[in-house]
């Protein structure tokens, strides 16, 4: 089966639970939650830097998105209807003023869902890159780094981006290009 298939498989799963929440069925609202949670923490992470910010971000959009599912009509997929959500607080959590407070678990982020064992060498190295790879998106731009993470890690359309960041295909297509252009150079040393 296909990756198109399996896609709209999953969109017609989310449809059925989409309607049990909307009856009153909590579990399975959890369901959209525990399948969501990962790519909504990511978006808001790329945005707000600060683990607890975005951790925070996530939260709040889920319970959002449950307060406003009704007024979900199904003309896009619930990903990117929630991932719109997820942005936009973000966004509007950035805008706020805070204290200076920094979680002395965020050099520890990464790795707070890894058990440790000792890995054999070839999964340390995949490792390896996989972190160089992430430190360079990192890098980047928050609104590039965005973009290219929901292009490549969540396979978003540039019509799902635009949707969920407000921007115009042509500055999607921008940032994916600049974005590409700058990880192409500080990663050639993987190739």
């Amino acid at each position: 089966m296909g990756t198109r298939a399996m896609k709209c498989m999953k969109n017609q799963d989310d449809r059925i639970y989409i309607e049990n929440v909307k009856q009153g069925n909590l579990a399975s609202y959890t369901y959209l939650v525990e399948k969501y949670q990962n790519m909504a923490f990511t978006i808001a992470k790329k945005i707000l830097s600060n683990t607890q910010d975005a951790e925070d971000a996530a939260q709040e959009s889920f319970v959002k998105a449950y307060m406003q599912i009704s007024s979900f009509e199904g003309k896009s997929k619930f990903s990117t209807w929630l991932y719109t959500i997820v942005y936009r607080t973000a966004v509007s959590k950035l805008q706020q003023p805070k204290l200076a407070l920094q979680s002395i678990d965020d050099d520890l982020e990464e790795n707070y869902h890894y058990s440790y064992s000792p890995p054999p060498f070839e999964v340390l190295q995949a490792r390896e890159r996989e972190q160089f790879v992430k430190d360079a998106i990192n890098r980047l731009p928050k609104l590039e780094a965005l973009v290219i993470t929901l292009y490549y890690l969540n396979e978003s359309t540039i019509e799902e981006i635009e949707q969920i960041t407000g921007l115009t295909t042509s500055n999607v297509k921008i940032k994916l290009f600049r974005a590409r252009k700058v990880l192409g150079k500080e990663l050639q040393f993987l190739l």
